[in-house]
């Protein structure tokens, strides 16, 4: 099946290189038994490139089953994946059999692969290299035979260098790596798309469809989407059962846009609460963009002491003027790096530790809202659950 068939078949829209790269791969990997990776933000469209490739193998007639990862409770995620026998646990009165049993000879997607805590990734490994597993208080050694695609909006490399993920197993994962572009990096295919939103739900809701003004284009297109995919339809169902006129300029269109930070601008942007994406990356942006503030403060009270010193050597007391040099700052927001350091004789230097900043700023949105966490997260721009593990890793207590 060629590109443009899969793009029918499975309702994608959009024309952008990286989109259809990406389901060249996957029908051109469809046919062997190779574990393919598939990464991108939260919101691309990750789940249907699972059925692409499942929907074209030879396991088509087969199950296909999806299993997100970070919705099942961490106790579980075991019995879950590999079944369990009866009386492994309090209130396992029967066996039960697992994903990877009730799977076999077809297709099991595993989303959120990046939440596995570590003991699931070690029995995972053991299923991607030989087929064998273990059901829960059971003793024996089960076969099966399953194609495993997972998909992530976790940087695991980075999760690797942390701790929190094998690296074994993500070589193991990533044989095919597949990557889904965010909806700012396709902008061509914005518009496309909330056309296509727009024109279902006015079929579905019998009413007029709405359209939008050029400039109301332009805001569209320039901004960040950080839900992506998701976002973009909810804005359009929104829009269109709110709005009683049906041609929507950029005022209009403003109103739902939350937060609105367009592509042009650092990145530093309120994320929907719950959405994980890059929200670290976030953090961390928004602590660089907040030591930019106060370097500027620094430079305008250092500026301020000079003049004033002067004022003093000229008008009041014959001293020996003291020498100090107006900190230079760079204009470029993004050229900010956190090696860079800031000192004086007289002061002392501005510390550049993210990990510190990011300390300081949890704990002062702690203090702000009292010690509730969501309010926190939101006041920081990030989801409550990366609020949460950010607290047990640096220790924090509110």
């Amino acid at each position: 099946m060629d590109v443009q068939s899969i793009k029918r078949t499975f309702g994608i829209i959009g024309n952008d290189p990286q989109l259809l790269h990406a389901i060249e791969i996957a029908a051109q990997v469809a046919n062997t038994d190779l574990t393919v990776l598939i990464t991108g933000e939260s919101g691309t469209g990750k789940d249907v490139f699972p059925k692409i490739i499942h929907q074209n193998s030879a396991r088509k007639h087969g199950q296909y089953f999806a299993v997100n990862c970070g919705a099942i409770p961490e106790g579980t995620i075991d019995s879950e994946l590999f079944g369990h026998e009866k009386g492994s646990f309090t209130g396992a009165i029967a066996e039960r059999k697992g994903y990877f049993e009730i799977a076999n000879e077809g297709t099991l997607f595993l989303d959120e692969v990046g939440e596995l805590p570590l003991s699931t990734q070690a029995r995972l490994l053991r299923v991607l290299e030989n087929g064998e597993y273990i059901r829960v208080g059971g003793s024996k050694v089960m076969k099966t035979n399953v194609r495993v695609v997972a998909a992530t909006n976790v940087d695991l490399p980075q999760a690797i260098q942390k701790g929190k993920f094998r690296e074994d197993l993500y070589y193991r994962l990533n044989t095919i790596p597949i990557h889904i572009p965010a909806l700012r990096e396709r902008k061509g295919d914005i518009y496309l798309l909330f056309r296509k939103f727009a024109a279902d739900f006015a079929e579905k809701s019998h009413m007029p469809v709405i359209t939008l003004t050029p400039e109301a284009v332009k805001e569209l297109e320039n901004y960040r989407w950080d839900g992506n995919v998701r976002q973009l339809k909810n804005v359009a169902e929104q829009i269109s059962i709110i709005e009683q006129q049906r041609v929507i300029n950029e005022i209009t269109l403003e109103r739902y846009l939350p937060n609105k930070i367009t592509t042009a601008l650092p990145v530093l942007f309120q994320k929907e609460d719950g959405a994980e994406g890059v929200s670290e990356r976030d953090l961390l942006y928004k602590v660089l963009f907040e030591m930019k503030h106060d370097i500027a403060e620094l430079r305008h009270t250092v500026n301020e002491l000079t003049n004033h010193q002067n004022t003093i050597n000229t008008n009041y007391i014959e001293a020996t003027p003291v020498s100090i040099e107006p900190v230079t700052i760079e204009p470029d927001f993004m050229e900010i790096t956190p090696s860079e350091e800031i000192s004086h004789e007289q002061h002392e230097p501005v510390s550049l530790s993210l990990e510190q900043n990011e300390i300081e700023m949890i704990k002062r949105a702690l203090d702000k809202y009292n010690g509730k966490r969501k309010d926190a997260a939101k006041e920081l721009g990030i989801s409550e659950r990366t609020l949460y593990r950010k607290i047990n890793e640096f220790g924090i207590k509110a």
